[in-house]
């Protein structure tokens, strides 16, 4: 096959740096694969990590396209696609045209902003299987979503209430975030700005309408102690994340005492299918507008120092790559 006009990519040559914007181009398609013209990509906490350097996949092989996941245009259809950008050598969504295989691709309704897909995406999937597939939840219910300011919780929050929890207790560390989190339809917030676990859980106690069923938990750490003891008996937390600590001074006494369950989720251990399914009900939100993420979109020059920014945790948006 022959090769297109050259287009863009952002390559990150060095972990830890930002990325630059170089001329890119456009890759054959392999066996299996078809050539996707990228609509949005969005700058994920995963792809930040990935190109630190530090995180469990080791150090990746530069250089390299970042972007584990993006939105494009393919056989005249708009389709969600995921990579491996980062965790296995390859290249990501970061680029004009990508090479994807086939299979992978998602079709979106044509109702669906790509953008906003781009922003929930992976995000919102985690969101989604969270609170479902592993946290069990069910109507009626009540639920609280810890870090309720950033996408993934935001999407916990509502997708709870439109799964039909009675309640729904969200809290973030920062004023912007908590303002997030009740423009997403928490019924409570409460602020997680404290380091004691006492204080946190008198604030849960005081918002929640009795004992939670369930703990949507993207940190980890002192939140996840204090959440918990809100928790009934046999109630359920499901952690998904450690920003606030890898380590959580959660008592065996009140594991024991409550039968309560601690469950983990990772994206990773999807199959295609589920992964495609999940990602199919989030475009399937976006398109009646059930979901919905405050976002920013920057061009593929602007990139490198929004990806900066963004390492720099210097801004609260989901930050979408959009030519």
């Amino acid at each position: 096959m022959s090769r297109a006009a050259a287009g863009w990519a952002l390559s990150l040559r060095s972990p830890g740096a930002p990325p630059d914007l170089v001329e890119w181009p456009a890759p054959p398609a392999g066996p299996g694969e078809v050539l996707v013209e990228v609509i949005a990509a969005p700058i994920t906490p995963l792809d930040l990590l990935c190109a630190s350097g530090t995180s469990y996949f080791g150090v990746p092989a530069t250089p390299y396209v970042p972007g584990v996941q993006g939105v494009g245009t393919a056989g005249g259809r708009a389709v969600w696609f995921p990579t491996s950008a980062g965790m296995r050598p390859g290249d990501g969504s970061m680029a004009s045209v990508v090479a994807v295989p086939e299979a992978e691709l998602v079709v979106l309704p044509d109702e669906a902003d790509p953008v906003l897909v781009a922003a929930l995406g992976l995000s919102a999937v985690a969101a989604h299987l969270a609170l479902t597939w592993r946290g069990g939840l069910a109507e009626g219910e009540q639920v609280i979503v810890l870090g309720a300011g950033g996408v993934v919780g935001q999407a916990a929050v509502r997708l709870a209430k439109a799964a039909g929890a009675r309640r729904v207790v969200a809290a973030a560390r920062s004023a912007a975030g908590r303002r997030r989190a009740g423009a997403a339809g928490a019924d409570a917030v409460v602020d997680l700005g404290s380091s004691d676990v006492d204080e946190l859980a008198a604030r849960f106690a005081e918002a929640v309408d009795g004992p939670a069923d369930l703990v949507l938990d993207p940190v980890f750490g002192v939140p996840a102690a204090a959440a918990a003891r809100a928790l009934r008996p046999g109630g359920r937390l499901v952690n998904l994340g450690s920003v606030a600590g890898e380590t959580s001074p959660i008592t065996s006494s009140l594991l024991r005492s409550n039968s309560l369950r601690i469950l983990g989720y990772t994206n990773n251990e999807l199959t295609r299918d589920q992964r495609a399914e999940a990602v199919a009900m989030v475009a399937a939100r976006v398109a009646d507008g059930t979901l919905t993420v405050p976002h920013e979109t920057v061009t593929p020059a602007a990139a490198p120092a929004a990806w900066a920014r963004c390492a720099a945790g210097a801004t609260d948006l989901r930050t979408v790559v959009a030519p």
